[in-house]
C-alpha cells in the first residue's frame, strides 16, 4: 500500500497558513459539521474530544463552544501557529495521526476533520483512533465522496477533468463503504451518512472560483432527496468503540 508523503502535506499546508486562506467552508457549514459530530457521536458536553487534522482550528474552537473539552492536532506547525493566533485559549498540539500523542483510552471522542482522504492507507490511523478512545467512545470522520459526480470529475485522478490545483499529492475522494470497513476492521462499529449542503467559500484555483455559487446551489439541491443522498459531496463515517 502506498505511504503518505508527510513532508508534502506539511509543505502544502504551511503555504496555505502563510496565505491565511484555508478556512474552505462557510461558517454555517462549519457549524453544521460540528452539530453532526455532536449528534452522531452522542457525546455529552464536557466530553474530552480530539480534532485530528485540525488545521487552523476552526472546528476545534466550535467543538469547545459546544461544551466539549478539546485539543486540536495537526502536522503543520504553521497552521497551528495560526490557530493559536486566531483562537487563543484553545489547546493545539503538533502530531501525526498515525502515532497519536495520547494515552490509551484517553479520549471520549475523535473528529477526523477532512483527514481520511489524505491517507493512502487509513488503517493505521483507524487503529490509533481505536487505541486512544475509551470503551464506548465515538468517532466521526468527514471526507469528499467519490460517488459524487462533482468530486469525481474534479478531484479523482482517473477523471479526464482532474485538477491538482489546491490539493496535495496524497488526496483523493473516498468510497464510503471502503472507509467504513477500515474502521470496522479495528473492532469499532462504522456507518456512513451523507451531507450535501456544505458550502465552499474558498478554492485554490482561480479558474473555478467564479463557479462556487453555482456549485453550492447544485450540491444543496440535487442530492437533497433521500434516494440521492449517497451521492452527496461528503460522507460522514461514524461509530463507537465497543
Amino acid at each position: 500500500m502506498e505511504a503518505q508523503d508527510k513532508s508534502e502535506e506539511v509543505r502544502f499546508f504551511d503555504r496555505h497558513a502563510k496565505a491565511d486562506k484555508y478556512d474552505v467552508f462557510s461558517p454555517s457549514s462549519n457549524q453544521q459539521l460540528v452539530q453532526r459530530f455532536s449528534g452522531l457521536s452522542g457525546l455529552p458536553p464536557g466530553s474530552v474530544v480530539a480534532d485530528l487534522g485540525c488545521g487552523s482550528g476552526a472546528f476545534t474552537t466550535l467543538l469547545r463552544d459546544h461544551g466539549f473539552q478539546c485539543v486540536g492536532l495537526d502536522l503543520s506547525e504553521a497552521l497551528l501557529h495560526r490557530g493559536h493566533k486566531h483562537y487563543p485559549g484553545v489547546k493545539f498540539v503538533a502530531g501525526d495521526v498515525e502515532t497519536l500523542p495520547f494515552a490509551d483510552s484517553a479520549l471520549d471522542g475523535v473528529l477526523l476533520s477532512g483527514l481520511v482522504h489524505h491517507l493512502p492507507d487509513p488503517s493505521v490511523c483507524a487503529r490509533e483512533v481505536f487505541r486512544v478512545l475509551k470503551p464506548g467512545g465515538g468517532y466521526v470522520a468527514f471526507d469528499p465522496n467519490r460517488l459524487n459526480p462533482f468530486m469525481y470529475l474534479y478531484r479523482d485522478r482517473s477523471s479526464p477533468f482532474y485538477s491538482s490545483v489546491g490539493v496535495t499529492a496524497n488526496e483523493r475522494p473516498v468510497i464510503p463503504a471502503q472507509v467504513a470497513e477500515v474502521f470496522r476492521a479495528t473492532g469499532m462499529t462504522a456507518a456512513s451518512s451523507y451531507i450535501a449542503d456544505l458550502h465552499y467559500q474558498f478554492v485554490a484555483s482561480g479558474k473555478v472560483r467564479w463557479a462556487l455559487p453555482i456549485y453550492n446551489f447544485l450540491s444543496s439541491t440535487m442530492f437533497r432527496p433521500k434516494f440521492m443522498a449517497r451521492f452527496s459531496a461528503f460522507v460522514l463515517t461514524s461509530g463507537r468503540k465497543l
